[in-house]
């Protein structure tokens, strides 16, 4: 039973980060009603300016919060100068506009911060320790039920939870909030009450990539390091979680996150075939099996089109 209960520990903990990127996928899908493929990538982009300017002997807290100002304005350039433009004319070209701005942005850490850092072996660049958000040691921990969490996953965890409710307080009580989702389901007859829609398409897509950077530096931080492969597997967790908890539901991202945490563990644990290297591969999955049974996802809106 207390192997069950850190395995489930262990996947909730997991899950937390997951959760923190799919927050970031449906507030633009809820927002503007794009998938942005290049969510982790903005990600990483932000990791790796907060460990620069944790370089430049900026505080940790301090370099999260320039870190977030640093994806508001990428996910803001990108919205204005690239999704835009080609959201006139073809939804499709969104698709292909983030593809390409994922590998861009991949490109364009291996350029600025010379390729990929990899701790302990050489290889690369420096060696690099990156800081975490949650500095207590590793062996901090405290026992639920025999089942042994860690400080930092507490953190993480609660760090969700708060956003979550930050969140669903913009969504449902603010101007902002209304605003995005009046845009995601008709943008047209947002235009005709006054709604400035291409504001409301800015604001999205940054708050959601400000977002996607805190997911980013936990990430980095629970690895105690950056490289350009990090976030290639999170992003495919968090478009699980997204899935499962429905593109237009906040709640739905932080339940599917956490859940899709929790089932990889407990799968990798009692399957030995699965093992830790095939997670990925429950991951699609969930994804086909939620899109075979329930496409709008467990708390998604199902959309109905009269014809």
């Amino acid at each position: 039973m207390e192997l069950f209960l850190q395995r489930t520990v262990d996947g909730l903990s997991e899950g937390s980060v997951y959760a923190l990127l799919a927050l970031g996928l449906v507030i633009i899908y809820r927002g503007t009603g794009h998938l942005n493929f290049a969510h982790g990538e903005m990600a990483l982009f932000c990791a790796y300016a907060v460990y620069q300017f944790g370089e430049w002997g900026i505080p940790i807290g301090i370099a999260v919060v320039m870190g977030m100002g640093v994806g508001f304005l990428v996910g803001a350039t990108a919205e204005v100068a690239l999704v835009r433009p080609v959201a006139r004319k073809s939804a499709f070209a969104v698709f292909i506009v983030t593809i390409g701005l994922f590998q861009f942005l991949n490109w364009l850490d291996g350029a600025i911060w010379g390729g990929q850092q990899l701790p302990n072996t050489g290889v690369g660049s420096k060696q690099v320790s990156y800081p975490s958000l949650f500095p207590a040691a590793d062996d901090d921990f405290v026992t639920i039920f025999g089942a042994e969490i860690t400080i930092k996953s507490l953190g993480t965890i609660g760090l969700v939870l708060v956003l979550s409710a930050v969140l669903f307080f913009v969504f449902n009580r603010t101007k902002l909030g209304l605003a995005m989702r009046a845009v995601a389901s008709n943008a047209d007859s947002a235009k005709l009450v006054g709604i400035r829609t291409n504001t409301v398409l800015m604001f999205s897509w940054g708050i959601a990539a400000a977002i996607g950077a805190l997911g980013g530096v936990v990430t980095a931080g629970n690895a105690q390091s950056v490289s350009q492969s990090l976030m290639f597997s999170v992003f495919i967790y968090a478009s699980a979680a997204a899935t499962l908890g429905g593109f237009d539901s906040p709640l739905g991202a932080v339940v599917g996150g956490l859940a899709i945490g929790v089932i990889q563990n407990l799968t990798a644990g009692y399957v030995e075939w699965v093992g830790q290297e095939m997670k990925v591969g429950v991951s699609f999955l969930v994804i086909v099996a939620v899109l075979l049974v329930k496409p709008s996802g467990l708390f998604g809106t199902a959309k109905v089109e009269r014809v």
